[in-house]
């Protein structure tokens, strides 16, 4: 991880020199949960600023991990990490700025073929196992990454317990049998993978754009180790991806097992 700034001032001057300031802020909507602009520089650098309250930090630190974990496979694009900080107003996040260009002719075939390489590529900490080093935060709430030796029961552990315990008031007894009967069997409906897989954790729709290359990048992710199954379940929420990223990623999944 970068050196934590104690100020925005503080972290342009290291990254960019001590003459650098910001001349301009231009506001960018579109986050749920923090607020985001284009920071100009007097040079006419521009910068992309994620930030919050200072209670706020550990999410932003998390997220900064999540781009640099994503970065070391040398796979896919990722918004890449500059600068985290906090001082007593806020706590925010640098990263550059991705302006978004033209798609490139194959654009769905190739962001499959990156983020299937993604999850082939080895983890970073494979002592893990599947979880992670840390806890980290899946938006605003907690997603706990307590590490396992096998895939199933972290994903009942630390998973769909806590979601079925969040949601608790809400079940009957014929529901809360069921759940107790999924937890218990889940085996029946989980496989195990081979081996850990680098997973960006909420890959909807709007965690994936468009990067200054023309191919599709990941941003606001919630890494952990796990089944690749997850990131592709992901994306089936709030629209899907088109059917061509599913057909591709089949494809190498097949090259892959040699069928």
């Amino acid at each position: 991880m970068r050196k934590i700034y104690s100020s925005l001032d503080e972290a342009v001057r290291d990254l960019y020199g001590n003459e650098r300031s910001v001349a301009r802020r231009r506001r960018i909507t579109g986050g749920d949960i923090n607020e985001a602009c284009a920071l100009a520089l007097d040079d006419g650098t521009t910068l992309f600023m994620k930030y919050n309250s200072p209670d706020a930090f550990l999410n932003l630190e998390a997220e900064a991990i999540g781009l640099t974990e994503i970065a070391a496979t040398r796979t896919i694009g990722a918004a890449k990490l500059l600068g985290l900080g906090k001082d007593r107003n806020c706590s925010f996040l640098l990263l550059e700025f991705i302006a978004g260009g033209r798609r490139i002719e194959g654009y769905w075939d190739t962001f499959a073929n990156e983020l299937a390489s993604m999850h082939k590529a080895p983890v970073s900490h494979p002592e893990v196992g599947y979880g992670f080093y840390m806890d980290n935060f899946i938006g605003m709430r907690k997603q706990i990454n307590t590490p396992h030796d096998k895939w199933i029961p972290f994903f009942r552990d630390c998973r769909l317990s806590p979601q079925f315990e969040a949601a608790a008031d809400y079940f009957g007894l014929a529901e809360r049998r069921s759940i107790e009967y999924l937890l218990s069997h889940l085996d029946l409906y989980l496989a195990e993978p081979d081996l850990p897989a680098l997973l960006h954790g909420d890959l909807w729709a709007g965690n994936h754009i468009t990067g200054n290359d023309g191919k599709g990048w990941l941003i606001d992710p919630a890494v952990y180790y796990g089944h690749p199954e997850v990131d592709l379940a992901m994306t089936e929420l709030f629209g899907g991806f088109p059917n061509s990223f599913y057909e591709a990623y089949k494809v190498i999944l097949s090259q892959s097992a040699g069928l």
